[in-house]
C-alpha cells in the first residue's frame, strides 16, 4: 500500500463558476468533467446543502445553519485542492462575505474564477420551467452575484451552449495569465 509520503505534494486548481441560480453552472460542470483532460471534482454548493438531515431548522436559526454550511462548503473546496485535487466549484456569489471567505481561504494564484451570465428573461424562464426553484430568486441574486465585476473568464449561458462554455474555459486553462482574477480582488481588499 502506498504512503503518504509517496505522493508528490502539489495544489488543485479551482475552476469557480459563479452565477445565478439557474444559469447554467451545474450544466458547464457536467460538461467540463467530460472534456477536461486531468481528473476533477464537482463540488457544487447544492449538493452541501443536500447533505443535511431533513431535521426541521427553527426559523430564528436558519441563516446562522446557512451561513455555516457556506462556511463548511468553502473550507470543503480549499481543503481538497490544498490535497492537491482539482475542483470545478458551482457557487452563488449572492452575498458580498462568501467572497470575502473564499478570498480568504483559496490560493489565489490556484483559482480561475468564471463568470456565468444569463439575461433576467432567460433566468425567470428556466426557473418555470424547472419548477425546483422559486421564480423570482435568480432576479433576487443578480444584482449582488457579479458585483465585484472581476473575472478570469466569463460565459453568458443564453448565446452559448454548456459544452461551448465549457470548452472556452478548457481552453483558456493552460495559458491563463496572472495576475488572476482572486490576485487582483484580494489586492484591492
Amino acid at each position: 500500500m502506498e504512503h503518504l509520503t509517496d505522493v508528490p505534494p502539489r495544489r488543485g486548481l479551482v475552476v469557480f463558476l459563479n452565477g445565478t441560480s439557474s444559469s447554467g453552472k451545474s450544466s458547464i460542470a457536467a460538461e467540463l468533467l467530460r472534456i477536461l483532460d486531468e481528473p476533477y471534482f464537482h463540488m457544487p454548493v447544492d449538493a452541501f446543502h443536500a447533505m443535511r438531515s431533513r431535521t426541521p431548522v427553527p426559523p430564528d436559526q436558519l441563516d446562522t445553519m446557512l451561513h455555516r454550511t457556506w462556511q463548511g462548503y468553502h473550507r470543503a473546496v480549499a481543503g481538497m485542492a490544498a490535497a492537491g485535487n482539482n475542483v470545478v466549484m458551482d457557487h452563488i456569489l449572492s452575498a458580498q462575505w462568501r467572497l470575502r471567505d473564499c478570498l480568504s481561504l483559496f490560493v489565489p494564484q490556484d483559482v480561475v474564477l468564471v463568470g456565468v451570465h444569463c439575461p433576467l428573461d432567460e433566468l425567470e424562464r428556466r426557473e418555470r420551467e424547472r419548477g425546483n426553484r422559486p421564480v423570482g430568486l435568480a432576479a433576487r441574486q443578480l444584482k449582488q452575484v457579479h458585483a465585484h465585476g472581476v473575472y478570469d473568464i466569463e460565459c453568458d449561458t443564453s448565446v452559448s451552449d454548456p459544452l461551448e462554455c465549457a470548452r472556452r474555459i478548457r481552453d483558456f486553462l493552460p495559458a491563463r495569465p496572472t495576475p488572476t482574477a482572486f490576485q487582483r480582488l484580494r489586492a484591492g481588499n
